[in-house]
């Protein structure tokens, strides 16, 4: 599972994560997605190897109130659906 999502993220682009964003009614602003679209390329490791003590509320400051809410609950919602593949 590991080297399928290495591949999936290393061809990841910003527009696909804008996307992912538009599709989950995330509307981010150029440096909420360019913030975003950096992190998960240079921490998806870290993400995944942590992912039941990843702290997302450290990264409230680089969002809007309204999406940091969506964010959070998507990252919520994900890593229940995905739990099982980490």
């Amino acid at each position: 599972m590991y080297i399928l999502i290495e591949r999936y993220i290393n061809n990841l682009t910003i527009n696909d994560l804008n996307y992912l964003a538009l599709n989950n009614n995330i509307n981010l602003s150029n440096d909420e997605l360019n913030f975003s679209f950096a992190f998960i390329k240079k921490n998806w490791k870290t993400i995944l190897g942590n992912h039941g003590v990843f702290d997302i509320e450290k990264y409230r400051s680089h969002y809007t109130v309204e999406n940091f809410e969506k964010i959070k609950q998507l990252y919520k919602e994900l890593k229940i659906k995905y739990s099982n593949y980490l």
